[in-house]
């Protein structure tokens, strides 16, 4: 570089020699976009020093380096994850041939909030929440209220009959959408897209839940019912108005008069099949369900549902996948002394993962809710946290607890404790491009639809000792240690317009389950 300068400096001999070598420095270090631009500086100054009546024409004519376009764009960033997630994602070398999936199970109608309660002859007007839902005026009341929030909420319907017109009426109204429901059909659907896995599920299913799943899924006749479990979801856009009421983002409430999944009542049923099939995972879910009975019915009900899971022989791994609840006293009984022990692995979104925090005062419990993206330090202390004291962290525990499966709309992280799964980068790539496919309605990742909102610079922890990480495009999976638990974390390439999220959370779950590798060897 400096001989350019002294000879720019020294006078204006052989302008169109030093342009080429300009250029050919240029091209050399195109990928340092700071000596790139000096140098380019450099040629422009010299020009309009040493010869100001260079045809414009000529400077025009020249092929600069485009060094904007040196550094990878947004889509290439997306372009580069996606294409490393075809490359990394391999199943293990121990796979499962048989999962069994329980308990809740129902068909979903999706329609449009605002068009079913017109024709359910329902006038707008104020909004007012309601813990339960008794007739069409609370309904209304309740569905303005969180539509006014652009809020989702989900609520119990007590009048049968009531709820059994209503979801005639949404059933039949133009447009309406029926769904297989509920976690664990959701689960066992997204298991059954994989041909050499035999799924058995157990709920309450219905000749038309029984109609939409997929053939390879086995049904146990006890599960069979003679009337289907219905939930409603009644979606508004963003920006839906009725009367004065304006949605100001887009969402959904849900209700429905469930007592087979609510008493959990196909979970004696689920256990016992298991002597006949013999599966080599267990899938739980449902006990969110159990929550709107009463203290008094989930009190006696969680006590049975634990002395049936604990027949499950203990060389079955189980999963439990876990839904939103409200009630900390509920959620301390699943954690502290009932089911999460008794469990190998869980799955659970940002909100349920602060709220068993919050129930348990662990850390980050004075938080009353994330503040956008869920910073990656503070769900790192919160899954160690459970794993300290609730799972297996260490070898003279005897809880059953080794694996965590997180997920968020931005990244995913498996923790798991070391010497018990294997393959947990595949695993957990697997879950993030599952959620980027599907929300987009697709069988595969279209970069074009998708964007990286992950944090590429985070933190292991929020407090000390902390280690500053960061996520590599070609290498999309993070690892860090912190005492006997490893941590996998990978970005979520995030549907740009996302036409279903109902469900997302349970392909992600099963999608991570699917390429989860049980290990035989003693841990640590």
């Amino acid at each position: 570089m400096y001989p350019v300068v002294a000879h720019a400096q020294s006078g204006r001999r052989k302008p169109l020699l030093l342009l080429h070598i300009i250029i050919g420095v240029c091209g050399s270090i195109m990928w340092r976009k700071a000596s790139a631009a000096a140098l380019l500086a450099l040629a422009v100054g010299y020009f309009y020093y040493g010869s100001p009546d260079l045809p414009e024409q000529i400077l025009q004519s020249i092929s600069l380096p485009n060094f904007q376009s040196s550094s990878p764009s947004q889509n290439s960033v997306e372009q580069v994850i996606s294409a490393a997630w075809e490359t990394l994602i391999t199943l293990p070398t121990r796979q499962w041939s048989k999962v069994a999936v329980g308990v809740n199970a129902c068909v979903d109608v999706v329609v449009s909030g605002v068009g079913l309660l017109q024709a359910l002859a329902v006038d707008p007007g104020t909004g007012l929440d309601h813990e339960v839902l008794h007739s069409k005026e609370d309904l209304k009341e309740a569905f303005i209220h969180f539509m006014a929030r652009g809020a989702a909420a989900e609520r119990f319907f007590s009048d049968n009959e009531a709820f059994q017109r209503i979801a005639r009426a949404a059933a039949e109204y133009p447009g309406a959408k029926l769904y297989v429901g509920g976690n664990a059909a959701l689960i066992g659907q997204k298991l059954a897209t994989y041909p050499d896995l035999m799924v058995l599920l157990c709920g309450p299913v219905g000749p038309k839940l029984h109609e939409m799943l997929d053939e390879q899924i086995v049904v146990p006749p006890e599960s069979l019912q003679e009337t289907d479990e219905y939930h409603l979801i009644l979606e508004y856009k963003a920006g839906e108005q009725w009367g004065s009421t304006q949605a100001p983002q887009a969402n959904r409430f849900i209700f429905s008069h469930d007592v087979s999944n609510g008493e959990m009542s196909s979970l004696e049923t689920f256990v016992a099949s298991l002597d006949e099939f013999e599966p080599d995972l267990v899938v739980l879910s449902g006990l969110h369900m159990m929550e709107g009975q009463g203290r008094e019915l989930w009190e006696e009900r969680l006590k049975e549902a634990v002395l049936a899971i604990s027949d499950i022989p203990k060389d079955i791994p189980i999963h439990l996948e876990l839904a939103s609840m409200t009630d900390k006293d509920y959620m301390n009984s699943i954690m502290q002394e009932q089911v999460m022990p008794i469990v190998s692995s869980i799955g659970l979104n940002e909100q349920e993962l602060l709220f068993l925090s919050q129930a348990g005062e662990g850390p980050h419990a004075d938080l009353a809710a994330w503040k956008g993206i869920p910073d990656v330090g503070q769900v790192s202390d919160i899954l160690l946290w459970i794993l300290e004291q609730h799972g297996r962290s260490e070898p003279s525990s005897e809880a059953d607890l080794t694996r965590i499966h997180f997920h968020t709309l931005a990244y995913h992280i498996l923790a798991t404790v070391d010497g018990y799964w294997g393959n947990q980068a595949a695993a957990v790539m697997a879950g993030a491009r599952v959620a980027s496919s599907q929300a987009c309605g697709l069988q595969s990742v279209d970069v074009s639809k998708v964007e990286l909102k992950a944090p590429l610079q985070f933190h292991s922890s929020h407090g000390e000792p902390r280690e500053k990480l960061s996520l590599n495009p070609a290498e999309p999976v993070t690892v860090w240690r912190r005492g006997n638990v490893t941590f996998h974390m990978t970005a979520v390439l995030v549907c740009k317009q996302p036409l279903r999220t109902v469900g997302l959370g349970d392909a992600i779950s099963a999608e991570g389950l699917v390429y989860s590798e049980l290990k035989t060897q003693q841990p640590f």
